[in-house]
């Protein structure tokens, strides 16, 4: 599959003063699949191993971890040359070895000749919970996220109707008719879908429907077996039971994260470290609230105030039993969960594309409660973000955020063509991936 992240690996490859690779991200999104691609298709061959299935390699950093003496071995069991800047090293799973963690601070400093790309799931648990020592200043980290509608149209041959979008986009002009409904109708597969690389792929090669649940259903399973891995079992369990609220959590009209929504009694103190888990395992999407939307935005987070969000929308789609025909229905439905699905996908692209998730709810003392879905600090700016699941567009909450801060423009996400007036900027669901 293509990946939007390949460029961002050659641009890695090619730069000066290119220190390892770690990669980040969520069980199954693609990292060791995109990691060896991007090696067999830029180097002249690869030096792969898995240090969790291979626990002869995993021996080999219990003593001196000096770069010489790690590649002899490697060498010697793989019985290849490894050549600076013809061969890529690859660490995948490196979670499971701190001390290979450790390692990339020296082939860092002492053979910086060498490419090398680590990649792990839940690294950043195993990180957080072990105390691994992390090489600082010695590693360029980047995070690869489930697949974007534009690399699920890629991966469905519609490269020239991802192109109309960007360019539609640009100029604000509507697109043909027959191409708006082409891409709203596979955005609604790929809120069922998902953007999962297994998910995708099983929607792919049968174009059907029917047994994509199945392959989700093993993703959930894995990411729950992980719960019990890296977890103690009561944490384990509060994890398991801080995921399961989600969908309950974003099925309410004020989408607010509620740990009483979870159990009775619940609170922070007995779920915080549940959540962090899940936010830390790249499993959930945190959207903070910011009462003050003024720059810079970050600085205003309420830490207290957020709404919880799944790090991939077919997941949520499956795990609410949200039924598939509801959601291609390409009419208006009387449903309101596909409002939350909506925002959902919104926040898996932001996130996707690395902005902060915010939103803002207006003090209920200044005349009724008011909350826009996303806000963006875009320069100096603060730009509003509505979002809503169909064609009815009209906002009370737009109007209040307009009226008290004078926003340059806003921008409005539903199901409606791309068009610019009255100050809002219409920017149709299936082309969030542009903003």
């Amino acid at each position: 599959m293509k990946r939007a992240i390949t460029a961002e690996l050659i641009e890695w490859k090619n730069k000066s003063g290119r220190m390892p690779l770690l990669l980040y991200g969520a069980r199954q999104v693609g990292k060791t699949y995109i990691i060896r691609e991007f090696g067999k298709n830029h180097y002249n061959k690869i030096a792969y191993i898995n240090l969790e299935t291979d626990p002869l390699a995993n021996t080999w950093f219990d003593g001196n971890i000096e770069p010489a003496r790690i590649l002899l071995l490697l060498e010697a069991h793989l019985k290849t040359r490894i050549i600076p800047h013809e061969t890529l090293i690859i660490f995948d799973e490196v979670q499971s070895c701190e001390r290979a963690l450790t390692s990339l601070k020296y082939f860092n400093e002492m053979a910086p000749q060498y490419h090398i790309a680590a990649a792990g799931s839940l690294l950043g648990v195993a990180i957080k919970r072990e105390k691994y020592s992390f090489p600082v200043g010695n590693v360029d980290s980047k995070t690869l996220h489930p697949l974007t509608f534009k690399e699920f149209l890629w991966s469905q041959g519609e490269e020239i109707l991802v192109e109309e979008i960007k360019a539609a986009f640009e100029t604000n002009t509507p697109l043909h008719e027959s191409l708006h409904q082409r891409a709203l109708y596979l955005y609604k597969i790929f809120l069922v879908v998902g953007g999962m690389p297994a998910s995708v792929l099983e929607y792919t090669d049968t174009a059907s429907l029917i047994t994509v649940p199945g392959v989700q259903n093993r993703i959930i399973n894995d990411y729950i077996a992980d719960m019990a891995k890296y977890a103690t079992d009561s944490e384990a369990i509060k994890i398991r039971a801080a995921y399961n609220s989600i969908p309950a959590q974003l099925a309410k009209d004020n989408r607010k994260f509620q740990f009483k929504v979870i159990q009775r009694g619940g609170s922070n103190a007995i779920f915080g470290e549940a959540l962090d888990w899940l936010e830390t395992a790249k499993v959930v999407n945190k959207c903070y609230n910011v009462s003050t939307p003024e720059i810079p935005l970050n600085v205003y987070k309420d830490f207290t105030n957020f709404k919880l969000y799944l790090g991939d929308t077919g997941l949520l789609a499956m795990t609410s039993k949200t039924p598939p025909e509801i959601v291609l229905n390409l009419g208006e439905m009387d449903n309101r969960f596909l409002g939350a699905i909506a925002e959902n996908y919104v926040a898996q692209h932001f996130a996707a594309s690395e902005k902060s998730l915010l939103y803002w709810r207006s003090d209920s003392k200044s005349g009724g409660q008011a909350e826009i879905d996303f806000v963006l600090q875009e320069g100096g700016n603060v730009i509003p973000v509505e979002v809503k699941a169909g064609e009815h567009v009209r906002s009370r909450s737009l109007n209040v955020f307009v009226k008290k801060y004078a926003p340059p423009y806003s921008i409005r996400v539903s199901c409606k063509n791309f068009g610019f007036k009255n100050g809002i900027k219409s920017v149709p669901l299936y082309a969030v991936f542009c903003i």
